[in-house]
């Protein structure tokens, strides 16, 4: 099929694509406040309406939060499932957007126009894409490109309560051949990635318990156990000199790169110094045998996220705490087992405080990590489509942070995802004055319609 005149059709169509963005900006679908659930349904009620004038079977349905927006269309050997969502951030503080985030526009900037609304970037302008792709794909040919599947969520931004109950209860039906998922974004301002490993994340926090009320620490100074010490202590030993992790066991699990995707990061060139230097930094922290990319992407972490006890007001208290208090958390890779890293850093903690003291400990949830393989074909026609699109070699990436989706589409739907995004990293996504590159918005749009062809 011809694919000329799908990206001429796109090209000639960028307005009324950009019409339809606004429309569902001005849209206030902010999924963590109930005040806006009647703007959830009607965010899920627009899409599904956009989605049947493509031809798709689509419906709006109920969990108890939010609605998922399910669409089927199209025909085809290879079926793929497309994953976006519609809700949005909460937009305080207000005071510091320059104009209201519920009414979207296209703004002049000193590097191009961008589209400017709280979820112009995260996740409406990068769902939009695909949905444009297929708009034109139909106009063109009269027939969507391939047998899709559209899953839409309205609860990202708040936890996804009702996501894994509700990809449990329709399994069968939202089984695919391969996941696209579009919340990612470029790995630099001009290279297209395709995000192929994410860390996992777990999260403790703990309390040490000494004496059982605050005390003088002129009386017992010297003599009774301080919890912030023995924290601190612990804490501070979490890595050795060379930036290791010295929790037993906490390596097993963590596979090494393949040659191919290591060789292929170094060629990105990634300027560790410009990294660290954009927020005040300049050393690189971590292992020391590994690159910067290596520690961000592929590599385990611990981090103290917060330390806290005793007197902290205005002054001085001479006091020593009956309590003190952390959270960590772990950023995790490979096939690390989440419980088991848990259970030997309490074990590793515990042995740690004396014997007159305790430990309280208090999980903040603990997932694995997704790791895609790129031996489907998929993954390489994908990354050709978009090399062709952006004349850029595509590269496969990692991402530091966590994208529970991807993990939980292999888990309970056993299927690979692939991750690409248009995002750039000045979108202020969760921030004020969120933008969406008017130029990453056509461009993606193109890219989904090159990357439909090989794919579907």
């Amino acid at each position: 099929m011809s694919l000329d005149a799908v990206l001429s059709r796109i090209d000639t169509d960028l307005p009324q694509a950009l019409h339809r963005l606004l429309e569902l900006l001005r849209i206030p679908s902010i999924s963590t406040d109930p005040a806006f659930k009647p703007d959830c349904a009607r965010a899920a009620d627009w899409l599904v309406e956009d989605l049947k004038s493509l031809g798709f079977e689509a419906a709006s349905r109920p969990t108890p939060g939010h609605p998922m927006v399910v669409a089927h269309g199209g025909s085809g050997d290879k079926h793929l499932l497309f994953y976006g969502h519609y809700d949005v951030q909460p937009v305080d503080p207000l005071n510091l957007w320059d104009r209201d985030p519920f009414d979207p526009a296209v703004q002049d900037t000193p590097t191009g126009k961008v589209i400017r609304g709280r979820g112009a970037a995260d996740d409406k302008g990068q769902l939009m894409t695909f949905l444009e792709a297929c708009r034109a794909w139909k106009a063109v040919h009269g027939t969507l490109p391939g047998k899709l599947t559209i899953f839409l969520e309205g609860e990202e931004e708040s936890g996804s309560p009702s996501l894994i109950p509700f990809m449990q209860a329709n399994a069968a039906e939202l089984k695919a051949d391969i996941a696209l998922i579009c919340d990612t974004g470029l790995f630099d301002d001009n290279t297209p990635a395709i995000t192929t490993m994410l860390r996992g994340l777990l999260g403790e926090e703990l309390t040490i318990h000494a004496a059982n009320k605050d005390l003088h620490s002129g009386s017992y100074g010297g003599a009774a156990a301080n919890p912030i010490k023995i924290l601190s202590k612990i804490l501070g030993n979490l890595t050795d000199a060379t930036g290791r992790i010295v929790i037993p066991n906490f390596y097993d699990g963590v596979t090494e790169l393949p040659d191919s995707i290591r060789q292929q990061w170094q060629s990105l060139s990634f300027d560790h110094a410009k990294f660290l230097g954009d927020v005040g930094l300049s050393i690189p922290i971590g292992e020391q045998d590994r690159t910067p990319l290596e520690m961000l992407w592929s590599r385990p972490t611990a981090e103290i996220n917060g330390i806290w006890g005793g007197y902290t007001g205005e002054g001085f208290k001479t006091v020593l705490p009956a309590q003190a208090h952390a959270k960590v958390s772990f950023r995790l890779v490979g096939d690390q087992d989440a419980d088991a890293i848990r259970s030997n850093f309490r074990a590793w903690v515990e042995a740690q405080v004396p014997a007159d003291c305790r430990v309280e400990w208090k999980g903040h949830g603990g997932g694995g990590a997704s790791v895609m393989s790129i031996t489907d074909p998929a993954f390489e026609a994908a990354r050709q489509a978009l090399t062709d699109e952006w004349h850029v070699p595509a590269a496969y990436i990692g991402c530091g942070g966590s994208i529970p989706i991807a993990g939980y589409f292999k888990t309970y739907l056993d299927m690979d995802a692939m991750l690409i995004g248009f995002g750039r990293d000045d979108d202020q996504i969760h921030s004020p004055n969120e933008k969406y590159d008017l130029e990453c918005f056509h461009k993606g749009i193109r890219s989904w319609a090159r990357i439909l062809q090989k794919l579907a």
